[in-house]
């Protein structure tokens, strides 16, 4: 029997997620055993280099894969229900009313022979059928002011192209939120756009979350990015978790080799006078998955374990885990020290 002591699941939980794709060449296994949560009015960041799988992994929430994609194990829950076995027509409502998301080229998202009017328009009548053109219209210039663009109705009447990047992001992030979904998914939402216009959207965005209350889920190949407004960071290389943790987790006190490497490889005020340093190596083969740490071949202190087994996840404080084999080796030389 339940009662209002009871606990309330949390808004979303991915569990043990592998996400496949078949390819000619043989299974390209983009997600391997990924977990994570998400609670309501929280910002998770998801950060790696391309080939990481971190968008598979937010494709596979929406269920928007390629057709040779699909997920092979584990459960996407939502408010405790797990929507992998949900129909077609259960995920068209899913997506957009209860979940959003918005991609990283406005221009190849949007519809160049249909103007921005005419599409924010469409998404709005597409989740709830009772609403006239004249109320659907009303809302696209409502929508319109909440993501600050100006002269709304004019800007209603124009095509995609007539509109700056900057501009057309906005009306993509309009259009996510018609529906008021409880959580936006952002993929690589800044990447087209110049440095002062990216500063602006991440602005929007954390704006309406606090307006809004909904979850964030961003994800994204620079840190930079996701510092300033993510709750929890999560850190993907080989299509697995390496670490994660908060901003000052993973910035101040890296535990994993591969997210020391992503941090020493940006420019920031500390490294101006000295040279950045890449990490060494290519990405990995996804179609050659090794038997133990993903990122083994790439790091200069690999142990024989790393070859041969995957990492635990190792707890290394309250809010910060991260799955390489020197935390659990530096751990048990703590533990026998203490002994």
């Amino acid at each position: 029997m339940s009662t209002n002591t009871e606990k309330q699941a949390p808004l979303l939980q991915v569990i043990d997620l592998h996400t496949s794709f078949k390819t000619d060449k043989g299974e390209v296994k983009a997600v391997n055993g990924v977990s994570y949560t998400l609670e309501a009015g929280r910002s998770l960041g998801i950060v790696g280099e391309s080939g990481s799988g971190k968008s598979v992994s937010a494709y596979s929430i929406m269920q928007i894969l390629d057709g040779n994609g699909h997920i092979t194990q584990g459960k996407v829950l939502f408010k405790g229900e797990d929507i992998t076995n949900y129909s077609a027509k259960q995920m068209e409502d899913f997506r957009g009313k209860h979940c959003s998301m918005i991609f990283q080229d406005p221009m190849t998202s949007l519809n160049p022979v249909y103007t921005v009017g005419n599409q924010i328009t469409e998404a709005i009548r597409t989740h709830n059928k009772n609403v006239s053109q004249k109320e659907a219209d009303e809302k696209a210039r409502e929508m319109l002011e909440l993501v600050g663009i100006n002269e709304a109705g004019r800007r209603l009447k124009q095509y995609p192209h007539e509109l700056s990047g900057g501009m057309r992001q906005r009306v993509m992030i309009a259009m996510a939120l018609v529906s008021e979904p409880s959580i936006l998914i952002a993929d690589e939402p800044t990447t087209a756009l110049d440095v002062t216009i990216q500063a602006q959207i991440l602005e929007l965005m954390m704006d309406l979350q606090k307006k809004l209350g909904m979850a964030i889920i961003i994800v994204t190949h620079d840190l930079g990015v996701i510092a300033q407004m993510s709750d929890e960071i999560v850190v993907m290389y080989g299509g697995r978790i390496c670490e994660r943790g908060t901003a000052e987790d993973i910035f101040y006190n890296p535990c994993h080799e591969y997210t020391k490497g992503l941090l020493r490889s940006i420019p920031s005020a500390s490294n101006m006078k000295k040279k950045l340093v890449p990490i060494a190596g290519s990405p990995i083969n996804l179609l050659n998955m090794p038997e133990g740490c993903a990122f083994c071949a790439r790091c200069d202190a690999a142990m024989k374990v790393c070859l041969k087994q995957v990492p635990p996840e190792l707890r290394i404080d309250d809010t910060h885990l991260a799955s390489c084999w020197i935390n659990v080796r530096d751990k048990k030389y703590r533990e026998e020290a203490l002994a």
